[in-house]
């Protein structure tokens, strides 16, 4: 192919520099011209198009606000709120956010991305790097369990709607302690079903048990806030009464962080990926935290054990 093509194939200018428009519909479906002095220029603009932001000369929109209007205005978690989901929320559901961001900050280098950032950090890479490198180690077993168990969530509250679409749950009756009795009257049959569903493909339930804690000290003022917001009609309930039914039918394990943010994120209404996607803010902010912190101590090719610990020979 050559080189005259091979620009045409992409729909970018041709080596001579005539713009060639790739033809696709605009932002609004309408088609675009194919030919015309403007149909390169339609063509790129639409192809980066986007809601999140507007940026041109002295201008900087985000989700359709002056960012001098949102500066020394907004808190950090409610312009998350913003930009994932193009409105502000209120007071009461930006607090629930802010309360699962920090709940998940740092767990101490017993995890893999809080290692893995300080090791890197030893390495000669700058900051940006070392977060980097415990960022990508947040995958589906360290880091996606809260993705996976608000999918166990809505699972149990999909299957447990009634013809009318109610949980059939009191809002108001909504109890963090699974010993305190019936967590609620709406999930509990279906609560086990998906339960025995789940447990068929592996034992392990995403969000529940911890391998430090008999009890993550994160759970009860988490699920605590939830409660309080139900009770208020702040949110529906309907995810935390899945949880508690769940707890339940597998005491003695308990709620762990993940099953906790989880039961915040699905009642605040964010999709499964962004569970994961909000815990990834969150803990980078432990990540940055330790990485600078060893950055600091003078160490040089931090391994994952101490040069007078050799590794047992198999």
């Amino acid at each position: 192919m050559s080189e005259r093509e091979a620009a045409r194939a992409v729909g970018g200018p041709d080596p001579d520099g005539t713009a060639r428009a790739v033809g696709g519909p605009g932002v609004g479906g309408t088609a675009r011209a194919t030919s015309g002095p403007d149909a390169g220029g339609t063509a790129a603009a639409d192809w980066w198009a986007t809601a999140v932001s507007r940026i041109e000369p002295d201008v900087i929109e985000l989700r359709g606000q002056p960012v001098q209007d949102l500066i020394g205005r907004i808190g950090f978690a409610e312009m998350i709120w913003l930009m994932l989901r193009g409105e502000r929320p209120d007071p009461r559901r930006a607090a629930l956010l802010e309360a699962a961001l920090v709940s998940s900050v740092d767990h101490g280098p017993h995890a893999p991305s809080i290692a893995v950032a300080r090791m890197a950090a030893t390495c000669g890479v700058g900051l940006n790097n070392a977060v980097a490198t415990g960022v990508n180690l947040l995958g589906d077993v360290h880091g996606g369990a809260g993705e996976q168990c608000v999918r166990l969530l809505e699972e149990v509250v999909a299957g447990s709607r009634g013809p009318g679409g109610d949980t059939g749950g009191d809002p108001g009756d909504v109890r963090t302690d699974p010993g305190g009795g019936d967590a609620g009257s709406g999930p509990g049959g279906e609560a086990a079903a998906v339960v025995a569903r789940w447990r068929a493909r592996d034992r392990y339930l995403p969000g529940f048990g911890h391998r430090f804690h008999s009890r993550d000290p994160r759970r009860d003022p988490l699920l605590g806030l939830v409660a309080e917001a139900a009770e208020d009609g702040v949110v529906a309930g309907a995810h935390l009464r899945a949880a508690l039914e769940i707890e339940r039918l597998i005491a003695p394990v308990p709620m762990n962080i993940d099953g906790a943010t989880a039961v915040v994120y699905a009642e605040l209404g964010f999709p499964a990926p962004l569970a994961r996607g909000l815990f990834v803010l969150s803990r980078s902010v432990g990540i940055l935290a330790h990485a600078w912190e060893e950055s600091g101590q003078g160490r040089r090719n931090k391994g994952p054990i101490p040069p007078s610990i050799l590794p047992t020979w198999i």
